[in-house]
């Protein structure tokens, strides 16, 4: 979620094996340029893609599009999310309820949104300070498509051979 007064991110990971997404942080911040944003986003890892409203608070969805270009111009990997609330929410809700999605404790602004995330007397969502909600729900639905793991360096990846030279050596010293 991109906008003036608040700008808000939320990463997850996947364990493929048990399904279970872990929301482990977050970046909450407003009122400061778009290249500050993109700088602390890309400082919890410049290889890591994103998924972002398409109105990204702008008045139009061309607008959007625009901001959202301005952040990749800052070096952001961002695609457009899908915005769909209420087939979002269930799936949020899915995730809660089969206990897929665990949220770290350091995320203190997430909980805050949380708790006070409801519905009017009318059952519509109350759109106030729901930026990190509207930000899960992005990740949910259109974000976990773009998940990848952190490339590694040429180092990591050559592999280590241990020579039965090498152990020989050892225990004849």
């Amino acid at each position: 979620m991109f906008g003036w007064k608040k700008t808000a991110a939320v990463w997850g990971a996947l364990d493929h094996e048990t399904g279970v997404l872990y929301l482990y942080s977050e970046h909450y911040a407003g009122m400061q340029q778009p290249s500050l944003h993109a700088e602390a986003i890309k400082s919890s890892g410049k290889w890591i893609p994103g998924v972002i409203d398409p109105a990204s608070q702008g008045r139009t969805q061309t607008d959007g599009l625009q901001l959202i270009q301005l952040y990749r111009d800052c070096g952001l990997d961002l695609e457009p999310a899908i915005s769909a609330v209420e087939s979002g929410l269930y799936q949020v809700w899915q995730l809660m309820s089969a206990g897929k999605l665990k949220v770290f404790a350091s995320l203190g602004n997430w909980l805050s949104e949380f708790r006070m995330y409801q519905r009017d007397s009318e059952g519509h969502i109350v759109k106030q300070n729901d930026h990190l909600m509207d930000a899960m729900r992005y990740l949910i639905v259109s974000g976990r498509e773009r998940m990848k793991v952190k490339p590694t360096t040429l180092e990591e990846q050559r592999p280590r051979y241990i020579y039965p030279g090498q152990h020989a050596q050892k225990w004849m010293q």
